[in-house]
């Protein structure tokens, strides 16, 4: 179990910046030792890094991509895994005034070429080696780019492809001293708020991917009111596994912790996720609906192993959870029958669920995809309450979301303010807010 800081509401430091590259460093400033990120080390044990020390290597890779002679507001791909070096290299170069974009893991040669192409990246990080050989073949293959370095992650993979491109680069550019304090700030000063601060490029499914310029503006908008329908507190802590390319995850998710100063764990795989649920004891989470689907088909899965006496006990406590949750959410009072079955039912049944997730969870989001009405009721039922969210990415993730005391199974929640929304006559949802995105790059 991951222990982090005190139970302590927390200081929401978005609506303090200007920029990304501002916000990571108030809340560098702001929490100091206190942990910022969890990873495991090659023989499994969770090593714990600061926000003192994760800043430190996104100032030492601010420095690494200055040297390599980047200019303000060029733009810095990352390819790979959700891990802590994803997160480190994003923030150097957010703290040096560049543009980020993410490329999916197992994207085509042709895919990543044209990824680097439009987005006229001009240095791309990479974490293994099927995927820095894609990078290489993308660059080989004649599509026209400003790629001018290829930095894999770790100094081994750097030793079996540095003589593949002159432009494979040592990741040791990363491991100088950082970037000054007063570099940053000049960096910084520059940055204005309706600057692009990244590129989310959209799947592509009906034509080529477009590259989504979200502003520093919209991303901060959004994070500021974070704490208008969610609760979080410094000792808060997440496992993270979604694509850190997806907006979700690299917005709401990753940029949300930095502003709110929750604690990071990033799970070994995305198979390890529910074993590493229970290591972690995370106290949110979120994920698409397909995790929830697998964590309700293997609990039932585990049922159908036990005697009917058990079965028939589990049914019973779904059905008294599932009653109190819709007497709860329609505002309606539990009778003292109920509330005595129910706590039976807690100790006997939901106490042992909740542990498979590590025991401590407090809420889940979840968006994306429809979620089935049952699964969500199992969990409300078992303490464990999903808030389900919609969005988009051309409005900076998430428009909508249920929240304590404000929740209908089912449906995707209440708009966010400052954010306003108008339905036409066709039924299409108009909104209009500062979530919104400037647009597309180079369209």
């Amino acid at each position: 179990m991951i222990e982090t800081g005190l139970h302590l509401p927390v200081t929401v430091v978005a609506s303090e910046a200007r920029s990304l590259g501002e916000m990571f460093r108030l809340r560098a400033r702001r929490s100091g030792d206190a942990a910022a990120i969890f990873s495991k080390d090659g023989a499994g044990r969770w090593q714990e890094t600061s926000w003192r020390g994760f800043y430190e290597a996104a100032a030492r890779v601010a420095a690494g991509l200055d040297g390599l002679g980047l200019a303000l507001g060029d733009k810095v791909a990352i390819l790979g895994d959700t891990k802590a070096p994803w997160a480190i290299h994003d923030m150097g170069a957010q703290l040096g005034g560049y543009v980020t974009l993410g490329i999916y893991p197992k994207q085509t040669v042709e895919q990543v070429a044209y990824l680097l192409d439009h987005s006229d990246a001009r240095v791309v990080t990479v974490d293994s080696e099927p995927e820095a050989r894609t990078v290489l073949a993308a660059l080989a293959g004649g599509t026209p780019n400003r790629v001018v370095a290829v930095i894999p992650w770790t100094a081994a993979l750097y030793e079996r492809l540095k003589d593949a491109d002159p432009r494979v680069t040592s990741p040791s550019v990363f491991e100088g001293a950082p970037l000054s304090e007063a570099a940053i700030d000049k960096r910084l000063d520059a940055i204005e708020p309706d600057d692009t601060a990244i590129f989310i490029y959209t799947s592509g499914t009906t034509g080529p991917p477009k590259g989504a310029m979200i502003a520093h503006r919209s991303i901060l908008a959004l994070l500021a009111s974070q704490e208008d329908y969610l609760e979080f507190f410094q000792d808060d802590v997440s496992l993270s596994f979604l694509p850190m390319a997806h907006a979700a995850e690299r917005v709401l998710a990753f940029y949300g912790r930095i502003s709110t100063g929750v604690a990071t764990a990033y799970a070994s795989s995305t198979a390890a996720v529910l074993e590493e649920l229970r290591e972690v004891g995370p106290t949110l989470f979120g994920s698409v609906p397909r995790i929830f689907e697998k964590a309700h088909a293997k609990v039932y899965g585990e049922l159908e192993k036990k005697p009917a006496a058990v079965r028939r006990l589990f049914a019973w406590a779904v059905k008294i959870g599932t009653e109190r949750v819709r007497r709860e959410l329609a505002g309606e009072p539990l009778t003292p029958w109920l509330r005595a079955q129910d706590a039976l039912a807690d100790r006997l049944v939901w106490k042992k669920v909740r542990a498979a997730f590590g025991g401590r969870i407090r809420f889940f989001v979840t968006g994306a995809a429809p979620i089935a009405r049952q699964i969500l009721e199992f969990f409300w039922a078992a303490r464990l309450p999903i808030f389900e969210a919609y969005g988009m990415t051309e409005a900076t993730v998430i428009t909508h979301i249920n929240r304590p005391g404000g929740t209908r199974l089912g449906s995707v929640g209440q708009i966010i303010a400052p954010m306003e929304q108008r339905l036409a006559d066709d039924g299409e949802i108009l909104l209009r807010g500062p979530f919104l995105f400037k647009g597309y790059y180079k369209d």
